[in-house]
């Protein structure tokens, strides 16, 4: 069974190999480990299908009505074996899947300390603002611009005016993630990994990207009418190149936080509602 599993793989291109996820191996620090359980899950999903469907037809052919047969064949009613095997095996592949994936989410979700890239992201509708607190700088974002030549849906965005967020490759990053209105997702596509976003609430991502590139991120919680255009650019690049886009920042006199006076939720905790402003006074 291994040697027929190792054949077929071997034909296999890289696609197919990291079942047709975005991205690669080589991405961030957690996305080899994403995509090895993805691949492996399907290999044994695979697997109970193939026996699946080997019962099934089996089933059908050995025990199908021959010619000339009349009547109902015999009924049985209990199988013990049986009934302990449906149950123990599926039993198994439950404790497995949530062991391997409980073991991969801690790993991912730990938090190694010591960043070298500190970096707050606030989603809003439909744009995105990060703080790169790390150097006292940040940016503001609108949402995705269409081409007057165009539709949305038809992919004419104009991507130069998306919002960007730069990474310096190779460097511990922590990402605090917060909204400004509603519940949104932060996601960076071929980082195989997203974040809630919620309301009074802030989250946290870890990793370290390993790869220089250009990727695409997006909103991955239906957030309303233009939630489709709430998307952003991620582009990973080398400390000097990081070092020279963070001084761009500097000369434009975009120095501190853009923080929660710009939330739109005037009622959430530890905030004071327009109503209990109004009763001070």
């Amino acid at each position: 069974m291994g040697l027929a599993v190792a054949v077929v793989l071997a034909g296999c291109t890289q696609e197919q190999l990291q079942g047709w996820l975005p991205g690669d191996a080589e991405t961030t620090n957690h996305t080899s480990r994403i995509i090895g359980l993805w691949t492996t899950s399907w290999i044994v999903l695979l697997a109970v299908g193939v026996v699946t469907w080997g019962l099934v037809i089996w089933a059908a052919v050995v025990y199908r009505r021959r010619k000339g047969q009349t009547g109902l064949p015999v009924q049985l009613r209990y199988n013990l074996p049986v009934e302990i095997f449906y149950t123990i095996v599926p039993f198994i592949l439950v404790l497995g899947f949530f062991a391997f994936t409980a073991r991969d989410q801690a790993a991912i979700e730990a938090d190694p300390g010591n960043p070298d890239v500190q970096i707050q992201v606030y989603g809003k509708r439909w744009g995105w603002d990060f703080n790169y607190l790390s150097e006292d700088v940040y940016y503001q974002g609108i949402q995705a611009q269409v081409l007057e030549t165009g539709e949305a849906e038809s992919g004419s965005i104009d991507e130069s005016q998306l919002p960007v967020l730069y990474l310096p490759v190779d460097q511990k990053v922590e990402i605090d993630i917060n909204s400004r209105d509603v519940i949104h997702s932060f996601w960076i596509i071929d980082f195989l990994y997203k974040k809630d976003m919620i309301p009074g609430k802030t989250n946290h991502m870890y990793f370290t990207p390993t790869k220089i590139g250009e990727y695409q991120g997006k909103c991955a919680e239906l957030c309303g009418e233009y939630h489709s255009l709430m998307l952003f650019t991620v582009k990973v690049v080398s400390q000097e190149d990081y070092d020279a886009y963070i001084q761009t920042l500097k000369d434009a006199g975009n120095t501190g936080a853009v923080g929660d006076e710009y939330n739109t939720n005037s009622n959430l905790p530890g905030t004071a509602g327009r109503g209990e402003e109004e009763v001070s006074e």
